[in-house]
């Protein structure tokens, strides 16, 4: 059996206001695409379909169409018509489990299996001619039998486990401290598992599909997190030694993560902050046969666009003249520009107008002389450090009417501080 392990989709988030639907649209496209060449049997999407619990229309629109593609059948072998092709599909942080479960009924007619929260079973199709991949579930678990393909496969769902998704029957006991927290919720998330784990039976593939923060795992800054101070961290020991793949979804790096099964996270199809620059972006391809250990395979998407950093220490000229070669043509960019003096008006307008596409633009400028280390600025009056800050900004000293203005705000600003202090208050009333 082959399996197509994808997540992290996050449709309709955008990049510093720009949209990025079309993108998304067209790297989903070159997904379903090697579905299709790859003659996969069955996917696992491991949760964040989208970026937010409300995601627009447009983004719902993406997701179902996407998952109609992809369900519709395996194109890539020599047989003349196409598979039906099982999906199963579970929620991440980012998605609203409700929302996502909703439409199971619907989607189980297509050999789709959405899981909401943790526990959860979805809806079963009906059995009759011309059916679609036909999966047995239950609470934690789907058995699917795909068209064409000699083995079934049981896959333990685990969408994102928060407290609240987990239930009062799990959440019971959990202690409050997060010393005693990170171990006890992983204890909570490995019997979850083990619940559900005895249906891995011999002479059948044997995965997870899971989102949650693994330890071990390394993220990026583009994932929101899940956990405060490791306390939601699972150990790799709560999954089932019996699985041979585990397919999670949370961590936008692609990475294998050590443990007693092939624990692994596929990464985002997208780069999704300026920290994700030069990784690549993909899919995993999993080829599997009970009994016998998984063959993993990462397959890059590419139609995406990158996003890139410019780190230019030779300044406007230096920018100029990679963009004019063409460089990274079509990538979003993160400039560092090196420059003597703060940018004005015509040299902002000059970057805009070159063909290349700036999210972000930060001046370096070299340090003032006599500019005091920071520990040094400590203690001096709050007027001598603005006068530091707008020379090393603007190049200059502060006109009066500005220094004026800034004095009578941060006065205004101390009153709070006077008011709550008898002694300050005092010494504001007799200072001249």
């Amino acid at each position: 059996m082959r399996v197509l392990h994808t997540a992290d989709w996050h449709l309709g988030r955008a990049l510093e206001g720009r949209p990025r639907l079309d993108e998304q649209a067209a790297v989903l496209d070159e997904l379903c695409d090697l579905a299709d060449q790859e003659a996969v049997d069955l996917v696992l999407v491991a949760g964040d379909v989208y970026d937010s619990v409300n995601p627009p229309a447009a983004a719902e629109e993406l997701f179902y169409a996407t998952l109609e593609r992809l369900s519709a059948g395996a194109r890539g072998r020599p047989s003349a018509s196409p598979r039906p092709r099982p999906v199963v599909v579970i929620a991440g942080n980012h998605d609203n489990p409700d929302r996502l479960g909703a439409a199971g009924p619907l989607a189980s007619r297509h050999g789709i299996a959405l899981v909401g929260l943790p526990g959860a079973a979805p809806g079963e199709p009906a059995p009759g001619p011309g059916a679609p991949p036909v999966f047995r579930s239950g609470p934690g678990w789907v058995e699917v039998a795909a068209p064409g393909c000699p083995h079934e496969a049981v896959v333990l769902t685990l969408p994102y486990p928060s407290e609240a998704r987990l239930g009062r029957a799990l959440r019971e006991g959990l202690p409050l401290d997060d010393r005693e927290l990170q171990p006890a919720y992983s204890d909570q998330v490995a019997r979850l598992l083990g619940a559900a784990a005895g249906r891995l039976r011999p002479g059948a593939v044997r995965l997870v599909v899971a989102h949650l923060f693994a330890a071990g795992g390394l993220p990026s800054d583009s994932e929101r997190p899940i956990q405060v101070g490791g306390a939601y961290t699972v150990s790799t020991g709560a999954f089932p030694a019996a699985a041979q793949y585990a397919a999670l979804g949370h961590l936008h790096r692609p990475q294998a993560i050590p443990g007693p099964v092939p624990i692994r996270y596929c990464g985002s199809p997208l780069a999704y902050s300026f920290s994700e620059a030069g990784q690549t972006k993909g899919a995993v391809v999993v080829d599997l046969a009970p009994d016998r250990p998984a063959e993993v395979r990462e397959v890059a998407l590419t139609r995406g666009r990158p996003l890139v950093v410019w780190r230019a220490a030779g300044g406007l000229p230096q920018v100029r003249a990679w963009a004019e070669a063409g460089r990274d043509r079509g990538a979003w960019i993160d400039l560092e520009l090196h420059v003597d003096r703060p940018l004005g008006p015509a040299e902002l307008q000059l970057l805009r107008g070159l063909p290349a596409e700036f999210v972000h633009i930060r001046p370096v400028l070299p340090a003032a002389e006599g500019t005091p280390e920071p520990e040094a600025r400590r203690g001096l009056p709050v007027d001598e450090l603005f006068g530091m800050f707008y020379r090393r900004v603007r190049g200059g000293d502060p006109p009066a009417t500005v220094a004026r203005l800034f004095a009578a705000l941060a006065a205004e600003e101390a009153l709070p501080a006077a008011a709550a202090d008898p002694a300050v208050a005092a010494e504001e009333a007799v200072r001249p």
